[in-house]
């Protein structure tokens, strides 16, 4: 059963922040952005808060974690302000923004499985044999290039793009995020990963923290949610 927990008990700025690590400062600019209600004032014109405050504070710090600063943020104001459908909408937004970095995980994981290694010994190769072995238009290469996921050199004597063995390895990726349906600007910060992590083979590494961070927004998001449940439970219900 819900207590309402605005019904006893008054705390000082000082016990709100040292209960929670934070300094008094820190409590009074979450109260000037929204973050906690209004502060009652004493005759002497001291702010005084209830443990409804506190529960607004936990819920604000266990949001952070899995929403961000700024998204935290936003989801507390609109509850300040009374527009709880507001919130509710945010949290929904970063739900469906953590899928979609899980679908995205999924596709470069399934095109890097995909791809086929390109033997040192072969060496260099043109545009018209690239085109032909992955089963597309030289046309679509060059509009990979124009789009800066792909970039081949120049040769001095002809002008002919050339693709080295990389080159090869970030066309292969190219096309077989197409073919799952990312669109072009939805694939240069695949490459760039590619690119920062030295190769396919260094990105084993990266891909498993990848996976931890998803799953830590995940878990920091459930426990957000309860700290959130929580003050809300403990609030006046507006309707009353």
């Amino acid at each position: 059963m819900t207590r309402n927990l605005q019904s006893g008990g008054q705390l000082r700025p000082v016990d709100l922040a040292r209960g929670h690590g934070l300094s008094t400062q820190a409590v009074r600019n979450y109260e000037a952005a929204g973050i906690l209600p209004g502060a009652e004032r004493t005759a002497h014109g001291y702010r005084t808060y209830t443990p409804s405050h506190a529960q607004a504070l936990r819920a604000f710090l266990a949001l952070v974690p899995g929403h961000g600063h700024r998204t935290a943020t936003l989801i507390m104001q609109a509850i300040s302000r009374g527009t709880t459908e507001d919130a509710f909408r945010l949290i929904d937004e970063s739900h469906a923004q953590l899928l979609d970095d899980r679908r995205t995980l999924q596709a470069v994981e399934a095109a890097l499985r995909d791809l086929s290694p390109v033997p040192r010994e072969r060496g260099d190769t043109f545009v018209g044999p690239l085109a032909r072995r992955l089963g597309i238009r030289p046309a679509t290469l060059r509009k990979w290039e124009r789009a800066g996921l792909v970039q081949p050199r120049r040769d001095p004597q002809t002008g002919y793009r050339v693709y080295s063995a990389a080159d090869v390895r970030d066309t292969q990726l190219v096309h077989q995020l197409r073919r799952g349906g990312y669109r072009l600007e939805q694939i240069g910060p695949l490459i760039a990963q590619v690119h920062s992590a030295g190769g396919v083979a260094p990105l084993e590494s990266t891909l498993h923290d990848w996976h931890a961070r998803l799953s830590a927004r995940s878990r920091a998001m459930l426990t957000g949610a309860a700290a959130l449940d929580a003050y809300l439970g403990c609030r006046p219900d507006p309707a009353r």
